[in-house]
């Protein structure tokens, strides 16, 4: 007698069973997930970027420095309509970015590389939080890594030193809410 596959029952969910399915992950999620994005330049990575913010609930966007826009016309190309479903402000310099993060009630915590950073798996992402990135080239500024409140890096055992920005923003943002979920 043969056994059976258990693969044999299955099959992709329709849109109205991932509808139903993403409900559901939003009836337990109860924190509340920023992003202060500073510097970010490249149209794609912004438009990957806030596709990822749209994914995992991040109810606003911070753009500090010479970060591109969601209305850059090249933003649209990846964000594939994501960017109307995120709130977004410029808000200034990193610093005042900071600030407009603090008033909302945020712990802020710095995606980047430091002497003081934490792994990922350990960073203080409980409760109400808003992840920081920085520029493709030089990562967070030190005016924002002055304004964080932690540090928190992804590990790397690959031969490769570094992450594209929008790839890590994901990460990290998966992260805070696996983080909530499994709690």
């Amino acid at each position: 007698m043969s056994t059976p596959d258990p693969a044999q029952g299955r099959r992709q969910l329709r849109a109205t069973d991932v509808k139903r399915l993403n409900r559901d992950w939003r009836r337990r999620t109860e924190a509340r997930l920023g992003l202060l994005i500073e510097s970010v330049t490249q149209p794609f990575n912004m438009g990957s970027i806030i596709r990822s913010a749209a994914v995992f609930g991040v109810e606003h966007l911070w753009l500090a420095g010479n970060a591109t826009p969601p209305t850059h016309r090249n933003v649209a190309k990846t964000a594939l309509g994501t960017d109307r479903l995120v709130s977004w402000e410029h808000a200034g310099t990193a610093a005042e970015a900071a600030a407009a993060v603090r008033k909302e009630g945020l712990r802020l915590v710095a995606v980047e590389l430091t002497t003081d950073a934490v792994p990922l798996h350990e960073a203080p992402l409980g409760g109400d939080v808003c992840l920081a990135i920085g520029s493709e080239d030089h990562g967070c500024s030190p005016a924002l890594l002055a304004a964080a409140d932690a540090v928190t890096y992804i590990p790397q055992v690959g031969r490769v030193g570094s992450l594209n920005v929008a790839v890590a923003t994901a990460i990290a943002l998966a992260e805070a809410r696996r983080r909530e979920w499994s709690a």
